[in-house]
């Protein structure tokens, strides 16, 4: 049996999550998945657990909404869940500090399911030494996404763009043709995912860990990558149709499912939704990293699980993390997620084309680097993302402005 509760966070919430959570055998998820892609993954975890014999009661929340708060809100209300979504390591730090942490080291280890997983998975998932993560499914955070039909009336081939000058001499083509060449998402986490993405397409992997490193370096926010970034931007802010002010994610990626527009700069959890519109990739879309990428950056899915509830919980809470990393469990998820699976011993055959794409792109680590989230002071971060939503938003707003911007807001939070 699943059950769902949708939140807000407050004392009836603690009492209701209190109730559901009496049975040892039942594990409260905290999670914020709502796409159909994503509650298509999640039926795959949730037979998985079922299968294992565990009551999976689901707690879910608005998307981007500072779920660690709200975690840790319940935390120290004595009514904690058993599994959470959460990448940020502070967060991890905070429970540890608590002694709730619950490391998952032993557990990877002795089951080989470590010796599987990539570099930039176990770097995702490892905080202070321990690996306190269940990884789920690698995604890319920049890759283009497109629409074959649309590219072929347009008489365009993505797959030939070396740069990202060589896409936008395209553009004028694609809008002669009645398409919209990009279709991009004005939300202010959108728009700081396409800038970190960008900060690894043209700065590298050195400027983009001077910029989301653990100690961040304030010589590099005035580099010339970085305002070949905010060049970018604008540039992609003045070729954003007017439906994009405000628009979802997947409804984004809904106008290049249904040939409006060309394609989409996103992370590839977009693929997800093209297979819940019975689409299929190397037919009706194509994908390809941004063209004339320096490096990639690679979220890993994460979830956590709490420590020092009882004996019953913490078991439970080990069968629920085997069974997520178990390679066909996880390689089913990731076909319903449209991610990648986080262990390369998987079968690659029964990959579809744009996975075998990323696991391409995971060959070489000088390459990669990690989602913010996973390693980026969570304030820093957020002070990015507002100088970008700022610019992207006013048009007015210079480059210079945007990196005096960025050098305040590190004065402020960083030194």
């Amino acid at each position: 049996m699943f059950k769902t509760l949708k939140l807000g966070i407050g004392v009836g919430l603690l009492a209701t999550v209190a109730m559901a959570s009496a049975s040892a055998e039942d594990l409260v998820i905290y999670q914020d998945w709502s796409s159909p892609a994503e509650v298509a993954a999640l039926n795959v975890l949730k037979k998985a657990a079922a299968a294992k014999g565990i009551n999976w009661i689901d707690i879910s929340i608005p998307h981007d909404t500072g779920s660690n708060v709200n975690l840790l809100n319940l935390v120290t209300g004595g009514n904690p869940p058993n599994v959470f979504v959460e990448n940020s390591p502070g967060v991890y730090r905070d429970l540890t500090k608590m002694g709730l942490g619950h490391p998952l080291t032993e557990l990877f280890t002795t089951s080989g399911a470590a010796d599987h997983f990539p570099a930039a998975v176990k770097k995702s998932i490892t905080v202070d030494g321990e690996m306190m993560k269940i990884p789920l499914g690698i995604q890319m955070d920049g890759m283009v996404y497109y629409n074959m039909d649309v590219a072929k009336k347009a008489g365009v081939d993505p797959t030939k763009w070396n740069s990202l000058d060589a896409m936008f001499a395209d553009f004028p083509k694609i809008k002669e043709a009645g398409f919209v060449p990009l279709a991009l998402g004005a939300q202010q986490w959108q728009v700081g995912y396409l800038m970190h993405a960008l900060v690894a397409t043209l700065g590298g992997q050195d400027v983009y860990m001077k910029v989301y490193g653990e100690k961040p370096d304030r010589a590099a926010l005035d580099s010339p990558a970085m305002r070949d970034v905010f060049t970018w931007l604008r540039k992609f802010q003045q070729a954003a149709d007017p439906g994009s002010v405000n628009r979802d994610w997947n409804m984004t990626t809904n106008t290049v499912i249904t040939g409006k527009a060309l394609m989409q700069i996103h992370g590839d959890w977009m693929k997800g939704e093209w297979v819940a519109a019975g689409k299929h990739a190397n037919q009706d879309f194509g994908c390809i990293p941004i063209p004339g990428a320096k490096a990639y950056a690679v979220s890993v899915d994460s979830w956590g699980i709490l420590g020092k509830q009882s004996a019953a919980k913490d078991k439970a809470e080990l069968d629920f993390a085997a069974t997520i990393v178990d390679p066909a469990v996880n390689t089913a998820f990731a076909a319903a997620k449209g991610s990648t699976p986080i262990r390369n011993d998987v079968d690659a055959s029964k990959l579809d084309g744009c996975s075998q794409e990323v696991l391409t792109m995971l060959k070489d680590p000088d390459k990669q680097v990690q989602n913010p989230h996973s390693m980026t002071d969570a304030d820093w971060l957020a002070a990015t993302w507002e100088v970008a939503f700022n610019f992207w938003s006013d048009p007015s707003m210079s480059v210079d402005d945007a990196i005096k911007q960025l050098q305040s807001g590190y004065d402020t939070i960083v030194q």
